[in-house]
């Protein structure tokens, strides 16, 4: 009972950060909704660079230099896109229908990871994709099967940027002498920058008429979902294995899925229901399949071969040390 208790807590803190990135979409989208998508964002990142910087000197963490920064800095700019278009695809479509839509970079992501990595996934796995995509059809066909709306599609954007950023961050910063929390930290001023810059006399003026609801969504925003998240996550998956802790975090579109109907009030009719489970049963199931790949390839590696050459196979990183998922929240 004692040793099964310390994974219950992984467990139960994994799930949460599921959850609150699952209830971050209703948070931003009420948040821009007040102050507009450029301020809402600052807002959030700066709050996480200060809390992250905290952190840093609390650590001693050794920061960026060099390559490293410039790295760091260009893996900033993608996340600055990501979040961009996400806020502002919630703030035109609904928190659902956003929190479903960009669990597509779960499926996209590791086709990306593979041709980078030139090993390529089963056709099972390209069959998972398809449904997921049949799925975001379906969910934003509404009573009849139509284009996506203009949210839809910057949310769609959003994952399919997500997927490039995550596939960066993995082939870009392995094996770097930087501390993570320094990585993040960068990121994390470039992305404060940039959206403090574009929202200009606008950002003073928010702040101003800002109400503490309002404030409570930029600290959720900011501590929970950046800074809470990722201390979370480095710890947890370096207590659990990586599978375990993908299937646990990609719930978040089960919670983003309740945020919205049961607190939102967003309605969601029976064709949007069936496209939310083909999303995410796609999802889970195209996770599987590539679990179940990149470890027959890391065996295959490491396997000796005794008259024949050895396969051309490119490195692979074990599942208990390589984590599933970058923190892009």
């Amino acid at each position: 009972m004692a040793s099964k208790r310390p994974e219950l807590i992984v467990d139960l803190l994994l799930l949460g950060v599921a959850a609150v990135w699952g209830a971050s979409f209703l948070a931003a989208k009420e948040l821009a909704a007040e102050t507009g998508v450029p301020a809402a964002v600052a807002l959030r990142f700066l709050v996480a660079a200060i809390a992250v910087g905290v952190v840093c000197l609390v650590r001693r963490e050794r920061l960026p230099r060099g390559r490293g920064l410039v790295i760091s800095a260009g893996l900033g700019c993608s996340q600055a896109a990501v979040i961009g278009l996400e806020t502002w695809g919630v703030h035109l479509t609904s928190a659902t229908n956003a929190g479903l839509l960009i669990s597509l970079a779960l499926v996209l992501t590791p086709v990306l990871d593979g041709i980078a990595s030139r090993s390529w996934l089963p056709r099972f796995y390209f069959i998972a994709a398809v449904g997921a995509v049949v799925g975001v059809a379906l969910l934003v066909s509404e009573g009849g099967l139509r284009t996506p709306t203009a949210g839809d599609g910057l949310v769609i954007a959003a994952a399919v940027i997500r997927a490039f950023h995550v596939t960066a961050s993995s082939h870009l910063t392995r094996k770097r002498a930087e501390g993570s929390f320094g990585v993040v930290l960068v990121q994390m001023v470039v992305c404060a920058i940039a959206f403090a810059t574009m929202a200009g006399r606008n950002l003073p003026a928010a702040v101003v008429q800002m109400d503490p609801y309002q404030w409570a969504d930029v600290l959720f925003l900011g501590l929970l979902c950046s800074v809470f998240a990722f201390i979370v996550q480095l710890w947890a998956v370096r207590r659990t294995s990586a599978s375990r802790a993908s299937i646990l975090m990609g719930t978040e579109p089960v919670w983003a899925l309740l945020v919205g109907v049961l607190i939102a009030g967003e309605a969601i009719g029976p064709l949007g229901v069936c496209g939310a489970v083909l999303i995410i049963a796609a999802s889970y199931a195209g996770q599987a399949i590539e679990r179940r790949h990149r470890q027959q390839t890391s065996d295959s590696v490491g396997r000796p071969t005794s008259k024949a050459a050895p396969e051309r196979t490119f490195a692979t990183i074990s599942e208990d040390k390589r984590p599933s998922r970058e923190p892009s929240r």
